[in-house]
Formats: C-alpha cells, structure tokens, sequence
C-alpha cells in the first residue's frame, strides 16, 4: 500500500484551506493510499501498445438536419400558462429594485 501518512493528508486539507476532523484525516489517508494503489496496477499494464481511451465505446455526434417544423402560436404556448398578459409569460420578481 502506497504511504499516505495523516501527516500528508493533514498538510493537504491545510494547502487546501480545507478544516477536518482527527477522524475524516485517518479515514482519507486509507482512501487516498487505496487510490494510488489502484493507480499504480492500471499503470503496470498500461503499455505503449496499448492506445489510451477516454471513453470504452467509440462515440460520435448524430446530426439531423435543421429544418422548421410546426410550432406553437402565441395563443397555444400561453394557454397552459398560469399568468399571462395576452402576449407574455407573467411571473414574479425573483430580484429586488435594483436590477
């Protein structure tokens, strides 16, 4: 197991200004040497010919063409409203005076 010392966790969490607890530091040092080590077998097998991935499955975008199609008028889209003013949405100020 790769050595994490409360020590380095506890110098860590001061570089990032992060407050933790007796407790959290010894629960992160074992999560944290279990992570290395989990780090150190991928790269034992981790091979220069073995091309390296981000994904498992080959992705790719799936275009449709961009072509109008039918869409609400305005009556429509503000029926299911629960305020309307006949052309607008009407909803409450979320912000004070000052916008």
């Amino acid at each position: 197991m790769s050595e994490i010392t409360t020590d380095v966790v506890s110098h860590l969490a001061n570089l990032a200004r992060i407050a933790l607890t007796p407790e959290e530091i010894a629960t992160l040092s074992g999560e944290l040497g279990a992570i290395l080590d989990n780090v150190a077998k991928v790269s034992e097998v981790a091979t220069p010919d073995v091309p390296a991935t981000s994904h498992p499955i080959p992705l790719f975008n799936v275009f449709r063409p961009d072509v109008a199609g039918e869409t609400l008028t305005a009556a429509q889209a503000l029926a299911g409203a629960p305020e309307h003013d006949g052309a607008r949405f009407k909803v409450s100020a979320i912000l004070g005076e000052e916008q």
